[in-house]
This record gives structure tokens, sequence and C-alpha cells, in this order.
């Protein structure tokens, strides 16, 4: 037998044993042929992932019970009063609870060592049954390292930390409340089609100062559903001792934010949230955590390990933080019991997973281009650990909350991230599809002059399923500009009032601001998430107070009063937004099969597609307008929604009476064309 016949036997027979062990690889295989070379990673990872759910199982009892680790872990009232105490640090050498309650003695309260790195301590209540340690109490782990040193250290699994005044390093609060909040309202129903906003509590107020929860709840809330979006996707919320980090610098995993208010307070948020149909997914950073020792994860022990890996290994080198070590038993309990922990204890209804591309790469994506090659998405450069590590996250949702959602952020294009895990994929409902907003970001000098319609609609119409697309948050960050600022530039300081005529760089800035969500939104993929105050074209950029604009929060806030002022033109905007969204609730693209593209024209500057019954039609030229323009479809049209509408901020230069009726009369390979009266220029 030749080689090259005996390699393509190995192969076959290696094909037939990857079917043979992933349930519906063939089923993946169908959608994508171009994956039959990697059959044999599918069958790996997959096999890796259920000998660790197996393994869980038979030494845990289960997922179910595996990822309630905050039951045990941390410190627990009692029903006796008494309270119990759990923290696992296998570096120590010995473990002790101090606090208020015991005037701050490190040592009258040692912890008792168990197997596998694991301490406990039990505390009696006192005589009178009240409680030893009262809700609101200080409380720290003492750590004395195998070097002798002592180390006082907020437990993993603290539920609320705060810095109070000028103190550098947050407090350890013991959460205990007598009455805590009572969920109301039940959950909304999965979203059929997916809009997202993408919110920050701390600049919600056009203050500067940081808002509270109470104040987004208050008064962002009644926005967003006025708006039409039906999801709104929480930043920040898990502790971040560092608030210029955008809250990716997490500190402590199980604890709110108290920048922003209280654990109650946030249960009231998602709860109102929930109230108004609106669906609430929690950004988890599980892709890295702060450096910090003194209040964050870092050197728990006493040992660069713990948590994560030690070495070079356990480094982020361009966040400069510390990375998890997926393949350990106890942080795969963290991890797991973290998700679990914000879906029981707050309502979230899904996560949107940070960093997904740095957790599946050694390499973290870091001087990496992704050029589509499939080669690049396996062999040695994938941290298959952390791989395994997001299918059993997406397995424990799916399982035990069957209408969660989950969205990975991956810039890489990871095949069959968002396929079931049965068919050896990793198991996410949606992916960002960050391609499309770097691509508004390149192109943004060349829109002012002339739209590259083969560029732009090559990027938005994206062939792989389950994208959520669009987040403005990239373009908006310090050192650069939101996409209205980008487009009309210092003019929004002085021509956005209504009261002056238009300016040639606010005209044309409305209405590309306008056609540029509305493509994205429609050809883009199965969800569109804006990012708070881009519906309304917010000036300027997003910069958290920090050493170097000298703590100022003068761009770290949200100007919604610029919308409410009826004398300025940013009402156009938001009117826009409002019902671009309202009419895809109506008709339902979102979930609507991928458009059937008519017209993509570089010298006309026109893209036309239908999807859900609808036609969209973009001219996009900065100078031309076309009459009697034909275009390509299969049925009779009436104008819903129109970029040029006085209620928008355009020109109205058209008929909304008007029928537009197909003709018998084939044009770009579709049975039927008709004839628009006039196809206007961008201004």
């Amino acid at each position: 037998m030749a080689a090259s016949e005996a390699r393509a036997d190995c192969s076959e027979a290696a094909l037939a044993e990857a079917l043979a062990d992933v349930p519906e690889l063939a089923r993946l295989l169908e959608i994508d042929p171009y994956l039959k070379p990697f059959a044999q990673d599918f069958q790996r990872r997959y096999k890796r992932f259920n000998e660790t759910l197996n393994n869980i199982g038979e030494n845990e009892g289960g997922i179910d019970k595996f990822s309630r680790g905050y039951e045990s872990f941390g410190v627990h009232r009692c029903a006796d009063g008494g309270l119990y105490c759990k923290e696992w640090a296998p570096g120590a050498e010995g473990v002790f609870l101090t606090g208020d309650f015991n005037d701050w003695n490190p040592f009258s309260y040692p912890y008792k060592k168990l197997d596998y790195g694991k301490w406990e301590l039990y505390i009696p209540p006192k005589r009178n049954k009240s409680l030893l340690v009262p809700h609101g109490s200080k409380l720290k782990v003492v750590i004395r390292s195998k070097s002798g040193e002592i180390l006082y250290r907020i437990s993993p699994w603290a539920k609320y930390v705060t810095r109070e005044g000028d103190n550098v390093n947050y407090d350890w609060i013991h959460w205990d409340p007598e009455h805590p909040y009572k969920f109301k309202h039940s959950k909304p129903k999965k979203p059929r089609g997916l809009r997202i906003y993408e919110s920050h509590v701390g600049i919600s107020s056009y203050e500067g100062k940081i808002a509270s929860y109470k104040h987004f709840t208050c008064n962002v809330l009644p926005r967003i559903k006025d708006l039409g979006y039906n999801c709104i996707q929480m930043m920040a919320i898990m502790e971040h001792a560092y608030y210029a980090s955008f809250g990716y610098q997490i500190t402590s995993f199980f604890a709110a934010s108290s920048r922003y208010g209280t654990p109650e307070e946030l249960k009231e948020l998602v709860d109102t949230a929930h109230s108004m149909g609106i669906t609430v997914l929690l950004d988890v950073v599980h892709s890295h955590a702060s450096k910090n020792s003194e209040d964050g994860l870092n050197m728990f022990d006493g040992t660069d390990s713990c948590y994560f890996h030690s070495g070079p290994r356990g480094n982020h080198d361009l966040w400069d933080s510390r990375l998890f070590a997926y393949s350990s038993w106890e942080v795969l309990r963290f991890l797991l019991s973290n998700i679990r922990w914000w879906v029981e204890e707050y309502g979230f209804d899904g996560f949107r997973f940070d960093g997904v591309t740095s957790m599946l790469y050694h390499h973290h994506g870091m001087g990496q281009g992704f050029s589509g090659d499939y080669h690049e998405y396996f062999g040695l450069q994938v941290d298959e650990d952390a791989l395994i590590y997001l299918m059993l996250a997406n397995h424990l949702i799916h399982t035990l909350y069957p209408d969660s959602i989950t969205v990975a952020e991956d810039v890489s294009g990871m095949p069959a991230l968002c396929s079931p895990i049965s068919q050896g994929g990793v198991g996410f409902d949606y992916r960002l599809a960050m391609a499309i907003p770097d691509k508004w970001i390149q192109v943004r000098f060349h829109v002012i002059f002339f739209f590259p319609v083969n560029t732009i609609f090559n990027t938005c119409h994206l062939k792989k399923k389950n994208a959520v697309v669009f987040s403005f948050l990239t373009l908006a960050l310090v050192g650069d500009k939101t996409l209205a600022f980008w487009l009309m530039d210092a003019e929004m300081y002085t021509n956005m009032s209504v009261l002056t005529p238009f300016t040639p760089v606010i005209d044309r800035g409305i209405q590309l601001h306008k056609m540029i969500r509305l493509i994205t939104h429609a050809l883009g993929g199965e969800g569109y998430l804006n990012f708070m105050g881009n519906e309304f074209g917010h000036p300027e950029w997003l910069d958290f107070p920090r050493k170097g604009n000298n703590e100022s929060y003068h761009y770290a806030r949200r100007q919604f009063h610029l919308t409410d002022d009826d004398l300025l033109r940013y009402k156009f905007l938001n009117n826009f937004d409002r019902d671009m969204n309202k009419l895809e609730e109506r008709c339902g693209w979102l979930s609507a099969p991928q458009a059937h593209v008519s017209e993509k024209h570089e010298a006309n500057k026109i893209i036309a597609f239908e999807r859900a019954g609808l036609l969209f039609i973009f001219n996009f030229h900065p100078s031309k307008s076309y009459t009697d323009y034909r275009v390509g479809t299969t049925c009779t049209f009436k104008i819903v929604l129109d970029t040029d509408a006085a209620e928008y901020g355009g020109h109205q230069r058209l008929d909304h009476n008007t029928d537009f009726f197909s003709e018998d009369f084939k044009h770009n390979e579709r049975p039927y064309s008709l004839l628009v009266s006039k196809v206007f220029k961008i201004f």
C-alpha cells in the first residue's frame, strides 16, 4: 500500500472514530465541511469535557452540587447562630479568622486543616444566642505562610467589600442583612432577537460623579425600555478596586461593586428590569484577575499559584494581571460557583464572557492576526484547559437555566464557538462580531468623503451564525472618539441647535450615523449591541478618573440631558434608534435568515438587500442622488422606516404614501424588480 493511501485510510479511520465519540459531530461537519481535517481535535476536546464532567459527578455528586461552593466556602451564619467558615489555601501553614468580633486578635480563631488544601472553622454562638458576627462587621482571613509571614486577606468568597474614605484597600464587610431583598417579578422570556443596551452604572449620570444602582433603576431603565431594547448588558458589576479598569480587573468575584450601592439595590435594579420585560446579562470576567493581593485573589495563601498558574504562565503581560489555572479542581469549583451565584443571588439571565480570545490561546491573541485559516484555531496554541472550562460553564448554565443566554467576546473567530457541545462546540449562544465595529474604526476617515461599499458589505454580511454585532464602546475609549464625534467633531459643540441651519458637516454626520446603525442592525447578524449614549450620538469619548487626567469625571458620564433638550438635534438620532428597534421587534429581522443581497454597487454606492420581508436600500454616495433606480425584489413595498424623515433630522424628500410595485422584470438575479422614484445622496 502506498504511503498516501495509508494516510487516507488512517484519516478515514480517525474521522470514523471521532464521529462515534462525539454524538452530533456529523452535523457540525455537514454545516462546515472544512472542519473535517480537525475532527480529532473536536473529539479530544469533547472527551476531555466528558471526563471532567464525569469526575465531578463521581467525586462531588454532580455539577449542580459542585457549583454551589458559595454555600459552604466563605463565612456563613448557622441555624444555631454560630458561624461556619471555610477556605481553600493549599500553600498556607495556618489560617485564622479575625475582625471586629474579636477585637482583631489575629490568632484566637484558628481554622482546622482538611484534605486537599481546605480549612474550616466553626464558631459557636454567644451564650445569649445573639450573633457573634453581626451584619456589617469587618472581617479578615489571616494566613500564616510557609515562610512564617503573616498575611491579612479578604476571603475569595466575600459577598461585599467596600473602601472607606481615603483608604487605598478595600475592607471585607460581612453581608447578612436581617431583611434581604425579595424578588417580586418573574424573569422575561428569552428574546427572539437580542437588542442589547450595553451599560455601565457608574457613568450613567450626566453629573461628574459615580452614579448609583438607584439612579440607574429610576432614570436609565425607563430610557432603555422606551428605546426598544429587550436586553441590557451590565459592565463593571463584579468588584474591581481600580475604577479606571472599566471593570475588567476584578478583585472580589462574588461581590457586587459597592461604589454604586448595596447588593440589595442591585437586586432591585435587576428585578425592575424584569418587570419591564428586559433580560439582564452580566459581564463576567473569568479571563484574568487583578494582581492586587491586599484586596484581591493574588497571593491569597502566600504563594504565586493557588488560583493561578505559577510562573510566567500565570501572568498576562499586556493586561498586567493574573491568569487562572483552569485545570485545577478548586479553581473550577470557584469559577463555576461564581456563575451560579450571580444567577441565584442576583437574578441575572445570562452572561457576556469577557476576554474569551485571551482564554482560548496560550498567546492570548497578543501580536496575532487571525486570517481565518482554520489551522490558527487548532493545535498547540490552543489552551484546552480554558476551552474545557468554557464548555463546562455553558453546560452548567444551559442545563440548569435553559432560558439563559451566553455571549462570547471573541475576536479570533474560533470555529464552533457557538455550536452545541454535543457537536464538539463550546456551547455559546452568541459571539460578539467585533470585526464590524473594528471596520468602522478603520474607515472612519474615509466615510466622510466616500463610502467603501464592498469593504463594509463584506464585513457586515456575516456568513457565520449567532453573531451579536456592534459595540461602540471600542470607538469611544480614551484616545479615541465616539462615532458621532468622528463624523462631526468640533461642530457638535456649536451647530447641533435646531435654531441654526444645517451645516454640511452636521447634516452629513447625522445622516451617516443613522445609516451606519441601520445597516449594521439589519445586515450584521442575529443580535445588535449598542453602548449607552450612542443612540443619540454621544459626543467626545469615554475616560475614567485617573492620575493622567487629574482624576476628572468629565468624560466618565453620559450626557442624557442632550437628547432631552428639544432645541438640540440629538433627539433626532435618539428617535431613529427607538423606531429602528421597534420596527425590528415588529418584523423580527434579527431572528430571520440571513439577508438576500441583490445589489452592492461600488460606483453608485448603493447596497440593497431583503430580510424578514423588508427591502433595505442604502445610498452612501456623498453627492449623487438617483431617479427611478431599479432594485431587484419579489414583492410590493411601502416605506416603514426612512432616515430622511423629519423626526430623525432628515429632509423629508420621500412620500410615505407611495406604494412601490414590483414588475415581472428580472434584475440582479431576482425574479422581479421595482423602480424607486428617488434614492437620495447622503446630504
